[in-house]
């Protein structure tokens, strides 16, 4: 199991920069709640910042959230994070400066008995994660407290969001500093990150690899040919890895008391405003005493949603199921990793013979010319139409979400429809994949290629 510590460095980080990652937060404590095992929901996430007394004009340590070993309570996390202060950046740490001074003096209360090293007991793995726009500038006192994480297996991991800077050697050679400093300590590493909003999610989707302790041993496997594809290799071993996690459609709106934010026993989709009683004070509530905008998400989650939005409950679809075509994609560069679910044959629909008027007839025969001339079009193009809906057809529910899918043609025959992992259900590449870039010898291209003539067509029944 591995824990995440959050240390912001709010000198650093101006006021936009900020709320960004304040989202990318509860984006993460959002994903993290929803988890289909239990066993990942425990409360392994901690924050703290690093800001600038006003009034002594030293640099202190804030805690805004530790981990207190139980489940993980998502609502305290959103107030937690929200209550993060946004006036805290200093201006001259920020532009003109390349790196900042006092960062050892937070990083030591941190590093200690009674905080980091207490949280989540010896047996659970720890990592610091730093955010800032600003190297810590007294190295050697940094050094020696990240040497000593070392010996007690804490790594930290120091994340750079780059801005622009008065003096971009300057903040060059400062980077380049710290990273000799640190290039002998293995528990430790510096990423530098453009503040993209895409490069964001992508830290988002790590952190929560880590925290769901996903990142396991791959499967392998191995793919024979009957003939050598090149020499006497007549094989290709591989490693398989999942490329898409399916979010949890199972929200339910219920009812909680304010007191303590708990759902009443019985008021899951109960839109009665009978009394009831709070089961810690065991109290009567009466109407005022009820938030009935709470949604229940799996068995152990609670959403908070505004007070001015109610939440649908979820239906049984009816027929026709509406699919919106939003556009077009290259079959060539789909990742078939990003299908997700079952695959539906697609057909168009014909009118019966007997029961069909002339004006039927002729209906029911323009739309097969048209669903014919589509596959025909998408076929040549080598391309699918990208389609959202509110049907989840794994469920064949209304969803909670936008589901989508892909329409794919085929040669001569029906299309066929899959469903596509959303942005927040898609994983990242395994780090190896990014650094591969082997020039592959011509005669040993030439011998695949000849190799994979022998191999004879497959005809689908």
């Amino acid at each position: 199991m591995v824990l995440l510590c959050f240390l912001l460095d709010l000198r650093t980080l101006m006021p936009p920069l900020l709320k960004e990652i304040k989202q990318c937060l509860l984006q993460l404590a959002n994903l993290y709640a929803i988890s289909k095992s239990e066993i990942h929901r425990k409360d392994k996430i901690g924050i703290c910042y690093i800001h600038r007394n006003r009034v002594t004009y030293s640099n202190e340590l804030k805690i805004v959230y530790s981990p207190r070993g139980g489940d993980f309570i998502l609502r305290d996390f959103h107030h937690a994070v929200s209550n993060i202060p946004s006036d805290a950046f200093l201006p001259d740490s920020g532009v003109s400066a390349a790196s900042i001074d006092g960062g050892d003096v937070a990083l030591e209360k941190l590093f200690s008995e009674e905080l980091l090293y207490s949280w989540g007991g010896k047996d659970i793995v720890k990592k610091v994660i730093f955010i800032g726009s600003c190297i810590l500038k007294d190295v050697d006192s940094v050094r020696k407290i990240l040497s000593d994480a070392a010996d007690k297996c804490v790594s930290v991991e120091f994340v750079l969001l780059e801005q622009e800077r008065g003096d971009s050697n300057d903040a060059s050679r400062n980077v380049q500093d710290f990273l000799n400093s640190i290039s002998d300590l293995e528990n430790c590493s510096l990423r530098n990150y453009l503040p993209d909003t895409w490069i964001l999610s992508g830290l988002v989707k790590r952190w929560l690899q880590e925290l769901k302790d996903t990142l396991e041993e791959p499967l392998q496997a191995a793919f024979l040919f009957k003939n050598d594809l090149a020499g006497s290799t007549d094989r290709i071993l591989c490693n398989l890895f999942t490329s898409a996690e399916q979010i949890i459609d199972s929200f339910h709106p219920c009812q909680t008391c304010r007191c303590h934010g708990l759902p009443l026993d019985g008021s899951g989709g109960n839109k009665s405003r009978r009394p009831s009683s709070c089961s810690i004070t065991c109290q009567e509530l009466m109407t005022s005493d009820l938030i009935d905008n709470a949604v229940k998400v799996g068995d152990h989650t609670l959403l908070f949603l505004p007070s001015f939005q109610s939440f649908p409950e979820l239906q049984q679809v009816s027929a026709p199921i509406i699919f919106n075509v939003i556009g077009r994609t290259n079959l060539g560069s789909l990742n078939e990793g990003a299908i997700i679910g079952s695959s539906y044959v697609v057909t168009p629909l014909a009118s019966h013979e007997d029961e069909a008027t002339s004006d039927e007839s002729n209906k029911s025969e323009l739309n097969t010319r048209c669903f014919q001339g589509l596959c025909q079009a998408l076929h040549s193009l080598d391309q699918g139409l990208v389609c959202s809906s509110t049907c989840n057809m794994e469920t064949m529910r209304t969803s909670s979400f936008q589901c989508f899918y892909i329409l794919q043609p085929s040669d001569n025959g029906p299309m066929l429809l899959r469903r596509l992992a959303g942005s927040e259900e898609i994983l990242p590449f395994p780090e190896f994949i990014r650094s591969i870039d082997y020039a592959v010898p011509n005669e040993i291209l030439n011998s695949i290629q000849t190799s994979l003539l022998k191999v004879g067509f497959c005809f689908p029944t």
